[in-house]
């Protein structure tokens, strides 16, 4: 009877336990500007299904994996698979995607020039200093036609895999926070979009941005021993809803793309 009630009680604290697991919010993590307004609708749907999510967001990209790490967060979405690679390679994180998040397009950005063919011989271009988005911005580059890339180029492609530089073009690296504040300085700024709308720069007049094409998409990231976490699945299905993507299309204009 004794070993009864004493598995019996084991098993309340279990399920009481549980029960508190699951109530409390979920904390996830984004970047500052459109993002986090995805996010905040998608909390208001969780809501109606009795999840409460918490979004919170950073400033410092490189915050956002070392918070997920720790524990501070459940999940975030902010971050492209190559970005999220590196990081893990550099970091040793236990850190996993899930799911396939939008396109949030980079761009071409110029306070003078109108269209690409404006930048002239010897033009000064800033663009973001790590290698990841280095990378992805040299890509949008060679696809204006500005810049030609080495045939081998990948994911990790930096400056020195530049193959052919016809206007001369002059590279500044910057922290990408600081690439909207460099556009009175430069000819041009390669920016990510949010980045770009924080500092109220319209996407629809960049010179040139990426496509749903780009495979710079986001993605959904955990650690590896919450990949299964029910509630943190259900978010993000929540997430990849009709719903959101009819937000997301409604509010941004096609300026970010749904992968679903």
């Amino acid at each position: 009877m004794k070993r009864f009630l004493t598995s019996a009680v084991l098993a309340a604290g279990l399920l009481t336990a549980a029960a508190t697991a699951l109530a409390a919010p979920l904390k996830v993590g984004v970047s500052a500007g459109p993002y986090g307004e995805i996010l905040d609708f998608t909390a208001k749907i969780a809501a109606k299904e009795g999840i409460e999510a918490q979004v919170i967001e950073f400033t410092d990209w490189n915050m956002l994996n070392a918070a997920l790490q720790d524990g501070s967060i459940d999940a975030n979405n902010f971050q492209h698979q190559p970005f999220l690679d590196n990081q893990i390679k550099q970091r040793n994180y236990d850190i996993v995607s899930v799911a396939k998040s939008v396109v949030v397009p980079m761009g071409i950005y110029a306070r003078k020039a109108q269209k690409l063919e404006d930048l002239k011989s010897g033009a000064t271009v800033s663009i973001p200093n790590d290698p990841t988005n280095a990378a992805r911005a040299l890509f949008l580059l060679a696809k204006a036609g500005l810049i030609g890339l080495k045939p081998d180029a990948g994911i990790n492609t930096s400056i020195v895999d530049i193959a052919s530089n016809p206007k001369n073009i002059k590279f500044v690296e910057l922290d990408a926070a600081q690439l909207p504040r460099s556009l009175d300085d430069v000819d041009a700024s390669v920016i990510t979009l949010n980045y770009a709308v924080l500092a109220k720069l319209d996407p629809k007049q960049a010179l040139l941005l990426e496509d749903d094409q780009s495979k710079w998409h986001l993605v959904w990231a955990v650690r590896k021993d919450r990949a299964e976490d029910p509630a943190i699945k259900r978010f993000i299905a929540l997430y990849r809803s009709p719903e959101v993507r009819q937000f997301i299309e409604t509010r941004f204009n096609g300026s970010i793309i749904p992968t679903w």
